[in-house]
């Protein structure tokens, strides 16, 4: 058992108790009480962050999670170019189906992994790869909400987009994994 556990339960304990010494007596808290809680709350929270930073900044974890990025978003990308280029054979309301098929997973697994990219990259290199993937997601999840209405044009129109969107992002990514690489090396 790793240590995140027991200071999540001394985190929920510590809230929870906190809560009953309020309540016993309506008209004064109990300080002598309250404030000990609290400071193990406190404690507890500090020592989660801590192991939850350091397993998120393990060279294993991110090896593995940019391995994940990398494969999400090129599968996320192919499969973007692979409908756009058949758009005009996609009956519209089937394409909500098709994204869900194709996408729903990748996208899934590039968000879980994502933490780990400012961990490699930055805070700027992974909000600029998280601005046009989000902008691709809000795109995907148009062509999807078009698609459920029927509408032809914002299907088509929202799909180009998306892959666009997705162009870059992926664009981004390999261009910081490169001088990630290069630096690491250099090292």
């Amino acid at each position: 058992m790793n240590i995140k556990t027991p200071a999540l339960l001394l985190i929920m304990i510590s809230f929870l108790a906190g809560a009953f010494i309020c309540v016993l007596d309506p008209s004064q808290v109990n300080w002598q009480w309250y404030i000990p809680t609290l400071a193990v709350g406190l404690v507890a929270l500090f020592i989660y962050r801590k192991a939850h930073h350091g397993e998120a900044r393990a060279s294993h974890r991110l090896s593995g999670n940019l391995q994940i990025l990398e494969t999400s978003l090129a599968n996320i990308l192919q499969n973007l170019e692979a409908l756009n280029a058949d758009s005009a054979n996609l009956p519209v309301y089937e394409a909500r189906f098709e994204i869900d098929r194709l996408l729903r997973e990748d996208l899934n697994d590039f968000a879980n992994a994502r933490e780990s990219m400012q961990h490699i990259f930055g805070l700027q290199g992974y909000a600029d790869i998280m601005s046009a993937f989000a902008a691709g997601e809000r795109y995907i999840n148009r062509v999807w909400s078009a698609s459920t209405d029927g509408y032809v044009d914002e299907v088509l129109s929202y799909l180009d987009r998306a892959t666009r969107q997705f162009r870059d992002a992926n664009a981004l990514f390999v261009d910081l994994q490169q001088q990630y690489a290069a630096t690491s090396t250099a090292s």
